[in-house]
C-alpha cells in the first residue's frame, strides 16, 4: 500500500535530474528510496544495486565497466557500498554532461566527504527522502511553512486530539510499519537497527567496539530533542572521544540522527553554541527506547521529547523542500526556541512545541524575547504548536496553532 504514497519529494527529483548530471538520493533504510525511483523513471532507465553480491563484486572489480551503459539515466543503488565508483561516474559526467545522467540512492550520504564533495562539485544534487510525513500518508500538499511565513493558518486543526497526535507520532514514519500493531512494529524496528548496526556501518566506520555502539544508540535516542554533550557520554560507556566522535559520525551519515545547528546572527557568535540532537524518526525513537504508548500518555518526560523528535521530523520533512533552513534557539541566559526557521527572504519562524491541550501567554515568553531582541529587524512569527484543536492568537505575530495543521 505504501508504493502509492505520493512522495513530496518526487517533484525536486524530476526537477534535479532535469539539469543536473548527477542526482544523489539519499536517506536511512526502508525510506522509500528504491519505490520512489522506480516511479519516477521509465522502462528505458538502467537500475543496479549494490545490496546484489554479484553486482558489488562487480562494482568494486570493474568499476569502469559497472557504470557504463546505454540508458538515459543509470541508477545505482546503495552506492555507499562501492565509493570507488564515484571517480568513474565524474570522469563519465565530464566526457558526456547530460542531465540526468547518473542517480545515485544510498541509505548513508557519501558525497558529504571533503574529498568527494570536491569532486563532484557542480555535478551533483544531492537530496535527502526521509521517512514518510503525515500530510503524504494523507495525500496533502505541503504548505504549513509556505502558508506561515504568510501568517495563514486554519481555524481549526484536524479530527486529531492529543491522543491521536501522539499516537502517529509513538508510530512513526517507515512504510513497511504503518499497518504493524505495537508488538509487531517494535520486532521490525529491532531487527532493522541491528541489520543497519551489524552491515551497513561496516562501508563507514572501522567498528571494534559493537557493545559499546549499541549502547552509544540508546543513549543517543535517550538525548533527542536535547543539546549533546559528547564528553558525558564518551565518559559513561568508556569510549575516547575520538572514536566516540567517529561512531556519532557513521550513525548520522546513516541518517539514523541528526543535529540542527543553533541560529546566529553572525559567524563568531558560533562560538559555544551547541547544536541538538534529533533522531531522525519518532517511531525509531520509541523503540530504542522500548517505551510502550500507554506510558508515554501521562509521562510529561517522554511525551515532551517524542512530540518535539515528531515536529522535527515534520518540519525537516517540508523544510527539505522549500530551501529553507531549520534551526534552534539558545543562548547563555537561557533563552531557548525549539526551532527556527528561514526562509530565502531572511524571514523567521519561532517554532516552540508543547504536548498540552491548553496555552497560556507565558507560553510565548521565549517567542516575545526573540523578536523583541534578535529578530526585530526581521519579519518574525512567533507560533506555538500544541494538541489543541484551534487557533488562537496572541498578537498579530503570535499565533497558538494546532499541531495537526502541519499535516492539514
Amino acid at each position: 500500500m505504501h508504493d502509492l504514497i505520493p512522495r513530496w519529494m518526487k517533484f525536486r527529483v524530476e526537477k534535479a535530474l532535469k539539469v543536473r548530471r548527477i542526482v544523489n538520493l539519499a536517506g536511512v533504510r526502508q525510506s522509500g528510496k528504491t519505490t520512489l525511483t522506480r516511479q519516477l523513471l521509465d522502462i528505458e532507465a538502467v537500475f543496479r544495486t549494490l545490496d546484489n553480491p554479484q553486482q558489488l563484486r562487480s562494482a568494486l572489480e570493474d568499476p569502469a565497466g559497472f557504470i557504463k551503459s546505454d540508458a538515459a539515466t543509470l541508477v545505482i543503488d546503495e552506492l555507499q557500498k562501492a565509493p570507488i565508483l564515484l571517480p568513474m561516474i565524474k570522469m563519465a559526467v565530464d566526457l558526456d554532461p547530460r542531465p540526468g545522467r547518473f542517480l545515485l540512492t544510498g541509505s548513508a550520504n557519501v558525497t558529504d566527504l571533503p574529498a568527494v564533495a570536491e569532486s563532484l562539485a557542480g555535478r551533483v544534487s544531492t537530496l535527502q527522502l526521509r521517512t514518510l510525513a503525515v500530510g503524504e500518508v494523507r495525500l496533502r500538499p505541503p504548505l504549513f511553512l509556505r502558508n506561515a511565513f504568510d501568517r495563514t493558518f486554519p481555524e481549526h486543526g484536524a479530527n486529531d486530539d492529543r491522543a491521536d497526535i501522539l499516537r502517529l507520532a509513538f508510530q512513526g514514519g517507515y512504510p513497511e510499519t504503518r499497518m504493524l500493531d505495537e508488538p509487531d512494529r517494535l520486532d521490525w524496528m529491532h531487527d532493522y537497527l541491528e541489520a543497519i548496526l551489524s552491515r551497513d556501518l561496516f562501508h563507514l566506520a572501522n567498528i571494534r567496539r559493537h557493545d559499546a555502539l549499541r549502547q552509544l544508540v540508546d543513549i543517543l535516542a535517550s538525548w533527542s530533542a536535547k543539546y549533546l554533550n559528547l564528553a558525558e557520554i564518551g565518559a559513561a560507556i568508556g569510549v575516547a572521544r575520538q572514536t566516540l566522535d567517529s561512531y556519532v559520525g557513521a550513525l548520522e551519515k546513516l541518517y539514523l540522527f541528526e543535529q540542527i545547528p543553533c541560529w546566529i546572527t553572525a559567524d563568531y557568535e558560533r562560538v559555544g553554541r551547541r547544536s541538538k540532537w534529533f533522531c531522525t524518526d519518532s517511531g525509531l525513537l520509541s523503540a530504542i527506547l522500548r517505551w510502550r504508548f500507554d506510558d508515554i500518555l501521562d509521562d510529561s518526560d517522554r511525551s515532551g521529547k517524542l512530540m518535539e523528535t515528531f515536529v522535527f521530523h515534520e518540519l525537516a520533512a517540508l523544510a527539505d523542500l522549500e530551501h529553507f533552513n531549520l534551526f534552534h534557539y539558545r543562548d547563555r541566559a537561557r533563552h531557548e526556541v525549539d526551532f527556527i526557521v528561514e526562509n530565502d527572504h531572511g524571514d523567521l519562524l519561532g517554532i516552540e512545541v508543547k504536548t498540552g491541550s491548553q496555552v497560556r501567554k507565558d507560553d510565548f515568553k521565549h517567542l516575545y524575547w526573540f523578536r523583541d531582541n534578535i529578530a526585530a529587524k526581521r519579519k518574525f512569527t512567533g507560533i506555538v504548536l500544541y494538541t489543541g484543536p484551534h487557533t488562537a492568537s496572541f498578537a498579530d505575530d503570535m499565533k497558538a496553532v494546532p499541531a495537526s495543521a502541519l499535516w492539514q
